[in-house]
């Protein structure tokens, strides 16, 4: 029976969507369009079991010691750095984002930026709009046969590899992991040999605190005179005084950036950057997955396999938990059990059950390096001494039982 009794809390301005299919499932919603602070958050969310964010609402410890109830964590987004996921995972709490959704609309945006970049649309329209007639084929290429380099190779850095290849443009890429080449796109074995190779430069890393600081000086020293570089990734990717000198310098002829090391909280909030008013730069809202289709495409994403866990036990491509795609449940409990993943766990909960002469009528189970997650169906009768005998083994996290 699904409980209606369960409090969502939406933030950030998350698709309208997201709240109608939690409500269409008769599930209590609260949203707000800006973000909330730590103190704010802390007094939002002591009833709340299920929280929807995006980018800029820190989910601390000290938030999550204030969360009561608090069963899910939803990152309307692709990064989960705003997320103390570490600490969700010791309390049981499961984190799902939106690793794909948006991955087209990034993809669309980088390349539009690259021929704007290229071209030196965007100077040449703010001359006309002054009336300014400014036309010369002087300083402005075609972007087929150019060589992009793509510093990430994950969804969308490895969909823009297909993208660009296909209008003409030679692809090389860099990945701490081994990653599939897609089409004819080139590995290297460096950030350094990428750089001095390509034309064009974009940056698709995440959010890992080792990738802060990744492009600097250094690295703009590598590339060639004249490159264009863009960022959609990380506001704390790249050094922005080392940027700005090489964009003032001629080193780089053409700038876009999406992300910025310090952003507003709000739309009515003042935006202030250096890169302000640089020629041939193209500066963006962290608009990158802004599309309707992106976030109708996350709402649905997120919300859904919220919704699979909370009623069904599903965790398949959650952030922290072991992935598991379960089957419906039909005329059985279902026992949900988290623990550390050390040895016996699962032998104990079967035999609590077996003393009590409780049947299994399906048992699952998976473990990561950290956590072990069993899911266990059972004949309908069972006695709650039973229930606490499974909540205190040792080891457990969370127990929880859905019906």
């Amino acid at each position: 029976m699904k409980n209606r009794k369960i409090n969502v809390l939406l933030l950030e301005n998350i698709h309208a969507d997201a709240a109608r299919i939690y409500e269409d499932e008769g599930i209590n919603v609260q949203t707000a369009v800006g973000s909330l602070d730590e103190e704010e958050l802390c007094k939002q969310i002591k009833d709340v079991a299920v929280l929807g964010i995006r980018s800029k609402t820190q989910v601390t410890e000290k938030v999550l010691d204030c969360a009561e109830h608090l069963l899910a964590i939803g990152a309307y987004c692709i990064g989960t750095n705003q997320i103390d996921v570490d600490t969700c995972s010791k309390r049981g709490i499961i984190v799902f984002n939106a690793p794909y959704s948006n991955t087209r609309s990034v993809v669309e945006l980088v390349l539009g930026e690259i021929i704007m970049l290229i071209r030196g649309i965007f100077d040449r329209s703010a001359k006309l709009h002054q009336g300014i007639w400014d036309k010369s084929a002087s300083g402005t290429f075609e972007i087929r046969g150019k060589k992009l380099g793509i510093i990430g190779y994950g969804n969308i850095g490895a969909q823009l590899s297909v993208v660009a290849e296909a209008v003409g443009m030679k692809v090389y890429y860099y990945d701490l992991d081994e990653k599939l080449a897609l089409g004819n796109a080139r590995k290297c074995d460096s950030i350094e040999t990428l750089l001095a190779k390509v034309d064009i430069v974009t940056v698709h890393v995440d959010g890992r605190r080792e990738n802060r600081g990744l492009i600097g000086a250094d690295q703009f020293r590598l590339m060639k005179r004249g490159s264009v570089f863009l960022n959609l990734s990380r506001g704390f990717v790249v050094d922005m005084d080392a940027l700005v000198e090489n964009i003032k310098s001629g080193k780089i002829r053409g700038a876009a950036v999406d992300v910025f090391p310090d952003e507003p909280k709000h739309n009515d909030d003042q935006f202030r950057s250096e890169l302000q008013q640089l020629p041939n730069v193209i500066i963006t809202p962290h608009i990158g997955g802004s599309t309707e289709e992106a976030q109708k495409n996350i709402a649905e994403f997120v919300t859904g396999k919220i919704i699979d866990f909370v009623y069904n036990g599903g965790t398949a491509l959650s952030v922290n938990f072991p992935n598991l795609q379960l089957p419906e449940i039909r005329n059985a409990h279902r026992l949900i059990h988290l623990h550390m993943n050390v040895p016996g766990i699962l032998a104990k909960v079967n035999n609590i059950l077996a003393a009590h002469s409780i049947n299994i009528l399906g048992q699952y189970l998976k473990t990561n390096e950290h956590i072990g997650y069993v899911i266990t169906d059972i004949s309908r009768e069972y006695d709650n001494e039973v229930m606490t005998e499974i909540k205190n083994i040792p080891g457990t996290i969370h127990f929880r039982i859905l019906y």
